[in-house]
């Protein structure tokens, strides 16, 4: 089995690969901010029922400084980089959002390649695919690329885009293998209560923060489909040298989600809400919300998406949109439970 690395591994898509990679057999070096987090890395992985001991190791790395990343990097066949922010609220300047997206994903690239590493599989997202276009019937696929030109694009959706880009202009220059998975609206089980800005949607609406929903769809994946597909772009030689999007069936509507949490929850969902709410309303709630101003430029699009390519070239095959979202309530509340009991 192969030695990998695996950067942010306390995230939620981190630590779902390191533990996908550790199922398959291979020992993993995950790097985290600060070694600190190791045990809470740990109690995670044994949340998803696995304990690797000495098969998995930590390496302190921080995406905006050099230090430490070939040493990361050192030893390894392969690297996942994972490591990107994704914030639940606008930051105060674009950059500080797109720089260490983009000077974070070069670090990790340079430092692979220095030291020799067979191929590096880097997580970026639909954000880099399907926004700055106008409206379209058929569906996006790894051919497009965002129009950072167009209009709603946010500080998000241009790191991703601008971080994607930069990595595969260094990797085609540089000669080193690389693959990108594009994940949409990641989901999911999840292994500790560190939410990830995607969860955060589902724990609002339990909580019944979420008085109505905006006329909004987006793409669902469940975290541990990204998982297996990160894992299987890693060796596959179809996958060099290749974006793939990750997403289960078609785009779901907000008010869709909601009903599936109250078809599947019972009782735990009857603070949800299925009330659509009108543009207009949602349009003056931005006036004095920075989250829901983030919804707006998406109100009332349709969109779609397909991961055909996956499929076809590497055999994924992904739950159910609704077993991503349920999965994701599930796991919250059991998660909360045991913190409160």
């Amino acid at each position: 089995m192969s030695k990998v690395l695996v950067t942010g591994g306390s995230g939620f898509v981190g630590s779902n690969v390191v533990l996908k990679l550790l199922e398959a057999g291979h020992d993993v070096r995950t790097t985290v901010r600060n070694l600190a987090r190791e045990a809470d890395v740990r109690a995670m992985l044994k949340v998803g029922g696995v304990e690797p001991g000495a098969r998995l190791t930590f390496a302190a790395a921080d995406l905006e400084q050099d230090d430490g990343w070939a040493a990361a990097c050192e030893g390894m066949d392969y690297v996942h980089h994972v490591a990107s922010p994704f914030p639940a609220k606008l930051p105060k300047h674009e950059d500080e959002l797109i720089v260490p997206a983009r000077e974070g994903a070069l670090r990790v690239l340079r430092a692979a390649h220095g030291t020799g590493v067979k191929r590096v599989v880097l997580t970026s997202s639909f954000a880099a695919i399907g926004y700055g276009h106008p409206e379209q019937t058929e569906p996006f696929d790894e051919t497009s690329w965002t129009d950072l030109d167009g209009p709603g694009i946010s500080a998000y959706v241009k790191s991703k885009t601008l971080a994607e880009r930069a990595a595969w202009d260094y990797a085609n220059k540089a000669g080193l293998e690389l693959a990108v998975v594009n994940p949409v609206g990641v989901l999911g089980p999840m292994l500790g209560l560190d939410l990830s800005t995607s969860i955060v949607i589902v724990q609002r609406m339990i909580d019944g923060k979420v008085p109505g929903c905006p006329k909004v769809s987006f793409g669902v994946i469940d975290v541990r489909d990204v998982a297996d597909l990160h894992v299987r772009a890693m060796t596959a030689p179809e996958a060099k040298g290749e974006r793939f999007l990750a997403i289960t069936g078609g785009f779901v509507s907000l008010v869709e989600l909601a009903k599936m949490l109250k078809a599947r929850l019972g009782d735990a969902a009857k603070k949800v809400s299925t009330r659509q709410l009108p543009n207009f309303l949602v349009r003056f709630a931005a006036l004095f919300d920075g989250e829901v101003r983030q919804v707006v430029p998406e109100l009332g699009k349709v969109k779609n998406a397909t991961s055909a390519k996956a499929t076809r070239l590497l055999g994924w095959k992904p739950r159910s949109a609704e077993d991503a979202v349920v999965a994701s309530a599930e796991s919250l509340l059991k998660l909360r439970a045991s913190a409160t009991g």
